[in-house]
This record gives structure tokens, sequence and C-alpha cells, in this order.
């Protein structure tokens, strides 16, 4: 039976990278999904964390580190943006085996809490919404945003392009800016960016940014293949550090009602989670309701959200919440791709 599970993990992943576009990746896990000392290697990972996710960003973060091997030429990221079409498998393989000593405590210590910058073409248009409806300046707490680079969303620009036609949000001169196809007939709000008076994130894994190490687990989790989200991540790791944001280490869902008790009553407050509550348990999801209906006894508290499920890998619906006086609603803003190259706005009221 484990076994089966097991083949149907590595299955299912391989899926994930075909679909993905990634060939060097599903090159890798064809091999690696028929050779069980991998998988066993894999299996040692913190419980919870993704077998095939952390093996893989462990081989990246040496190769990242400058480790010199053959399997080098492979990466698109490391050699200039090519793809080479061969079957990358056996020098991984080999990689993996002569540097086994230190890929083992990687997987051992590795978490897979990634910053996918462009989800920030989402959440432009959602926090656009959001003061629509409660005002600005905003005071948003995000939940587990590892690093924290989505929490600086306001100092990116968009461009929402369809038909040949671009429609920019955010700041003028962003030392970053992110594309996205617009899909279906709405255009998102493109006002100007709200105003913030406070950010938050609570997180239990939070990556510390100032440290090399760091930066490069954070790189060595993005795909060889997404040469351009490697760049992205590149641009906003180096905005973040001129940046100053509070994340706080711990449970999000302990930490969660004393951060709204802190923000005054009279002020609008959103609390905001992208591909985080999907590895919820039910109680969690249930927990964290619970915790925005209590909270909305006192003032309304609004919740954005953006979050994939197996059956639409490819695609995550934006909701927006309202808590309050007991009661709960909730409309679905748009449609999302889950790294943030496509956004079907949705609700024509906003």
């Amino acid at each position: 039976m484990a076994k089966s599970k097991c083949f149907d993990y590595w299955d299912f992943f391989l899926a994930e990278c075909e679909r993905a576009h990634a060939p060097l990746y599903a090159s890798i896990i064809r091999g690696v999904k028929d050779d069980d000392a991998l998988k066993t290697l894999a299996l040692h990972v913190k419980q919870g964390q993704p077998p095939a996710n952390v093996l893989l960003a462990a081989v990246h973060y040496l190769l990242l580190q400058g480790a010199d091997h053959p399997l080098r030429r492979h990466y698109p990221n490391l050699n200039g943006g090519r793809q080479l079409g061969e079957d990358a498998f056996p020098p991984f393989k080999d990689f993996v085996e002569a540097h086994r000593s230190e890929i083992e405590p990687l997987i051992a210590s590795g978490v897979t809490n990634t910053n996918e910058v462009a989800r920030c073409s989402a959440l432009h248009a959602g926090f656009r919404a959001v003061a629509r409806l409660a005002g600005a300046p905003l005071n948003l707490i995000e939940i587990g945003p590892s690093a924290g680079l989505n929490m600086i969303w306001d100092r990116y620009g968009v461009n929402y392009v369809r038909d040949g036609e671009t429609f920019f949000a955010g700041p003028a001169g962003a030392p970053l800016v992110i594309g996205c196809t617009l899909r279906g007939p709405n255009l998102p709000p493109l006002e100007p960016t709200p105003a913030v008076a406070r950010r938050l994130g609570l997180e239990l894994n939070p990556v510390n940014l100032d440290e090399p190490h760091w930066r490069t687990w954070l790189k060595a989790l993005v795909w060889p293949d997404q040469v351009e989200r490697f760049a992205r991540l590149e641009k906003a790791i180096r905005i973040f550090l001129d940046e100053k944001v509070e994340i706080r280490r711990g449970d999000a869902l302990s930490l969660l009602p004393d951060a709204i008790a802190e923000i005054p009553e009279n002020q609008p407050v959103c609390i905001y989670h992208t591909y985080v509550t999907y590895q919820f348990s039910e109680a969690m999801r249930q927990t964290l309701d619970d915790i925005l209906v209590v909270a909305g006894l006192r003032r309304p508290v609004f919740r954005l959200s953006c979050e994939g499920t197996l059956e639409r890998a490819g695609e995550a619906p934006m909701i927006l919440g309202r808590y309050h006086d007991g009661g709960r609603t909730a409309r679905r803003l748009a449609t999302c791709h889950p790294h943030g190259r496509w956004l079907d706005w949705a609700d024509s009221r906003l």
C-alpha cells in the first residue's frame, strides 16, 4: 500500500511538471519515480513537506551555490536559458550520489515556503476592490507570507494586457512590473493604489532574506525552466531588502486574534492569503472562519483569498469575504492563474 501511494504521488508530480511546461523537472521526475533509493531519500522531509519539491530544491540550492557538475548545463537559469532536450535524470542521480552528505540535511530541514511575486497581479486588483467597499488606508494581515515579498505588493506595477492593449496599475516608475493577460469581458479595478496604514505577516516558518542562505533557498524553490520567474524573484528580493515589514513567527491561527485587535476599530482591516489554506486541515479552516466571525462582531472584517485545489490545479478563485455582526458574505471577484500569468475578473460590480 505504501508503495502504491508513493507511486501515485510521483506520478501526480510528473503531471504537474508537464502541465507547467517544465521539461527539465519532468525529465528528472520520470527517472526519480522509478528509483526506489531516490524516493526513499526524498521521504526524509519534514512532516507535511512535499518530497519532490524539497529534493529538487536541495539539488538546485547546491548548484546555485556553485557546485561544479555536468548537471549544471541542463538548468536553463544557469546555462543562459537553453533547453537541451536531453535526459537530465542520469546526471541528476550522479549529482545526488556525489553530494549526498550535503543534500540529506537540506531535505531534512527544507520548507517549501515559496513567494510567487506575480500573484500580486491578482492582489493589486483585489485590494482595490476591498478599498472600494471598506475605504482606505487599509490594514493588511497576510497569513503565511513566507519571506514577505507579496506584502509589498504596492511597490510593484502590473501591466494588464488584453487584445494588444495594456492597462497599467501601480506606482509610476515601479522597479518591478508584472505582466498579466486579461481574460473575459471585464477590466479589474484600475484606480490609484489604495494607501496602506499597516502591513503584518503571520508565518510559521518565516524566511529571513537578510541571510544569504535563505535568499538562495528561496531561489532554489523556483523551477529552473521558468527563467522569467527566477529573474522576477531576484528583482523582488532586491526591492524587499530596502523595505521594513513585520513578520511574526508562530502559528497564524494563534496569532491572528491579537493582530486584529491591535488595529483601531475605525480603520478597515483585511486578512489575506494565497495558496496557504489549501494545506490546512478542515478543522484549521473552520477555526480561521470562527476567528473572523468573532472579530467581525466589533467591526467589519474583510478576507481576500486565492486558493487552488487539486481538482482545478491550473487556476484559483479569488474570493472576497466580509464578516460583520455575526454574519458572513462572500463573492468571487476573479479566477487567477496560480503564478499570476492571467486574470479573469468576474465581478463587474467592483
